[in-house]
């Protein structure tokens, strides 16, 4: 089994693979700075004055907090604030890697192919079958 656990984590899949999450998880780390600092500070002003979008809740036990920890520890809230900021970082992490694709796939274009000749018509075909004929008489 030891030997099987070698062969697996060896492979060059699992090694990019794990690169990937690594990358991955410094890339989100990233992107939810401008999301968390700029874009919901942008929203949250736009939509009602408040400058974070976690704040914005529903109470679901009648508490009467301003904040969301605050009222999370009173009683149970609905966090839609904390599911639009995720549903913001996730399409903007999304159009980010859709902008690194593209830009990739800009880079990794086939070498264009040698244009082919246009096939020779039949009547093209009798004739160069006639020329022959003649020519090995």
């Amino acid at each position: 089994m030891l030997k099987e656990f070698r062969e697996f984590i060896s492979r060059g899949s699992v090694l990019d693979l794990a690169v990937g999450v690594i990358i991955g998880a410094a890339f989100t780390a990233i992107i939810d700075s401008p999301v968390s600092d700029i874009i919901n500070p942008i929203i949250g002003l736009i939509v009602g004055g408040q400058a974070d979008l976690r704040n914005y809740f529903i109470p679901l036990a009648g508490q009467t907090a301003t904040m969301l920890a605050e009222a999370q520890v009173a009683g149970p809230v609905l966090a839609y604030g904390a599911f639009l900021n995720a549903v913001i970082n996730f399409l903007f992490v999304a159009f980010v890697i859709f902008l690194i694709v593209r830009m990739a796939n800009r880079f990794n274009t086939k070498p264009a192919e040698p244009p082919t000749l246009p096939q020779p018509t039949p009547s093209e075909r009798l004739l160069a079958e006639i020329r022959d004929l003649l020519a090995q008489r």
